[in-house]
This record gives C-alpha cells, structure tokens and sequence, in this order.
C-alpha cells in the first residue's frame, strides 16, 4: 500500500514538473525578442516538459499493466534525439538567412565562420517586390 502511495506522488510530481516545464517554453515562445531567443522556449523547457509527462505516463501504465511500455519511451527517445537537430539546423538557417537579432544579445558570436553566413535571399521574380 505504500508503495502505491509513493509512485502516486512521484507521477503527480513529473505531472507538475512537465506542466510548468511546457508553460515555461510557450511564455518564452510568446515573450523573446527575436528568432534566436525564441528557438529556446520550444526546444529546451518544452521537451523537458513532454519528456516528463511521458516519463509520468510509463510510470503509470507500467504499474497498472504490469508490464513495460513501449511507446512512451520510444516517443521520448525520438522527441530527446529530434529536438536538439531540427533546432540546431532553425539556428543554423536563421544564421544563413542573416535574420535580425536584438542588440541585447550580442549578436556575433565568434564561432560564426564567414563561409556559415549566406547571402539576402533573392526575391522571386514574379513577385515584384
């Protein structure tokens, strides 16, 4: 009976942590000032949150069942391994489109190589802009 009260706060815990986790990331989403600023919101604090309501979830369905699930923690593996990639190649296109970044920031790194930074983007022709 105790040990089912322990595993009761310890899900209602992640809950908690992953709620606060994923608001944390859409106030940064909603509140940063520019691109590089706003990449962290979604990618950081949000995949911390997913990452422990999935972890709640396991928890909860592998005691109830019996037996281990799989599909929280392959939906975890996928989200840990593709969060920090597509997030690194936004950043990276962010560079090479020259997006405009707060002064606060600083800006230019100097780990940007002048061969990272691409040109303005060319306007379509038939847009006429």
């Amino acid at each position: 009976m105790n040990w089912y009260v322990f595993l009761e706060g310890l899900i209602s815990v992640l809950l908690i942590a992953g709620g606060a986790f994923a608001f944390i990331g859409s106030l940064g989403m909603a509140h940063l000032r520019d691109f590089y600023m706003r990449l962290h919101g979604p990618t950081k604090a949000t995949t911390l949150g997913i990452g422990c309501m999935l972890s709640a979830s396991m928890i909860y369905f592998g005691v109830t069942k019996g037996e281990p699930v799989m599909q929280e923690m392959l939906i975890t593996l996928f989200l840990f391994i593709t969060a920090p990639v597509s997030a690194h190649l936004l950043a990276k296109t962010g560079l090479h489109l020259k997006l405009k970044y707060a002064d606060k920031t600083r800006g230019c790194p100097d780990e940007i190589h002048t061969e990272d930074v691409g040109e303005k983007p060319v306007l379509h022709p038939d847009k006429g802009h």
